[in-house]
């Protein structure tokens, strides 16, 4: 394994992760920020062949490598008996990775090469950065971080040995947004009046069920109260009437995808949201109320993953069970409506928010290749 010792030859970092924008998003923003800081800087990325990384890395003009994905089996089958030989071929593929693109580094970010990438990472001598998105971290993560050089979070509660709060890594459109000054725009690009005040509610690129289900029902009560609503229902879900037609009103505007999320959040003056990490993490950033919507599936870690931004005030937290056209009228419609509540939760977020998190991010990968120089 090649070590950075020449102070001409340029930084060589393998960065890992995938299958979902989660990963991938965080991922891109270190690679930038790390070719902004010295533009001969090489950054290289792994995933697997079916994820979303497949189209989305070489977008953004990064070279990809594949290792298998090879999930731990969760029940009784042949694949516990495979998964030992499979994993270990794994590892080797990413052993591979790291001596053809002669890593000073390895950056992980989660999913399911991470874990391989860290094992070959230790074996071959390569110091290696852990990014965590979540509150609760995933294994892959909780592998990584035993024998990381650097640990970095997203959320300011997540427990991993050696983790350091450096926030989310974020596109610069998102983490650069001045809300108000792009607002007027961002709303006549959407189809809304620069006037009237804008609920945007989103359950991310999928839709969500229930969320939807529930701006239908209160559209009456929410168009009344002087609001407008932009909605983005995920795709293949969009709303239709008894007639089968896609439900039109004065003041409501449904997409099924938005194409830049910055512009949607410049629109807002509240936005109804599933918590994500990576939602969280850029409504804080760019200082927009929320009410948040749990995913009401898997181990709960999306409930964690807001709860700094309500626990500082920033957002609402409403079970998905509960978020429905009575609570609408009881709660969302006053918070909506309450131009002074809604600055004091704006301001509440925004100061848990982390603008520089790609930058903090890239510096601790700067200090693990220079501490691996040293070894």
């Amino acid at each position: 394994m090649t070590t950075p010792n020449d102070a001409s030859r340029p930084l060589r970092v393998v960065l890992a992760g995938g299958g979902t924008a989660g990963h991938i998003s965080p991922m891109l923003a270190i690679a930038r920020a790390l070719g902004r800081q010295d533009p001969s800087t090489v950054c290289t990325m792994v995933g697997t062949d079916s994820g979303m990384e497949t189209r989305l890395v070489p977008q953004a003009g990064y070279e990809l490598d594949f290792v298998e994905r090879v999930p731990m089996p969760r029940r009784p089958s042949m694949d516990v008996v495979r998964f030992p030989g499979r994993f270990q071929a794994s590892v080797r593929q990413a052993g591979e990775i790291l001596r053809r693109r002669g890593a000073d580094v390895l950056v992980g970010v989660g999913g399911y090469v991470s874990t391989p990438m860290y094992l070959a990472a230790s074996r071959a001598g390569v110091p290696v950065v852990v990014h965590e998105a979540n509150a609760r971290p995933g294994l892959a993560n909780r592998v990584g971080a035993l024998r990381a050089a650097r640990v970095g979070t997203a959320l300011p509660d997540t427990r991993l040995p050696k983790a350091q709060w450096v926030g989310m890594p974020m596109r610069p459109e998102i983490s650069g947004l001045d809300r108000a000054a792009a607002r007027d725009a961002a709303r006549a690009e959407l189809g809304l009046d620069p006037e009237r005040t804008t609920v945007v509610v989103t359950g991310g690129s999928s839709g969500a069920l229930n969320v939807n289900r529930t701006v239908r029902e209160s559209l009456d009560d929410l168009l009344g109260a002087g609001l407008q609503v932009f909605h983005l229902t995920g795709r293949g879900k969009e709303l239709t009437d008894e007639a089968g037609q896609r439900v039109t009103r004065p003041g409501y505007v449904q997409r099924e995808y938005l194409d830049g999320m910055e512009k949607a959040y410049a629109a807002a003056d509240l936005i109804v949201a599933r918590s994500g990490a990576g939602t969280v993490c850029e409504i804080a950033a760019v200082g927009l109320p929320a009410v948040f919507v749990p995913l009401p599936v898997g181990n709960g870690e999306q409930a964690l993953n807001a709860r700094p931004v309500v626990d500082a005030g920033g957002a609402l937290l409403v079970r998905d069970e509960t978020f429905r056209a009575d609570w609408v009228r009881r709660e969302l419609i006053p918070l909506a409506t309450d131009p002074q509540r809604l600055a004091a939760m704006g301001e509440a977020a925004a100061r848990l928010g982390v603008r520089d998190a790609d930058v903090r991010t890239a510096d601790l990968v700067r200090e693990a290749a220079r501490e691996g120089a040293r070894r």
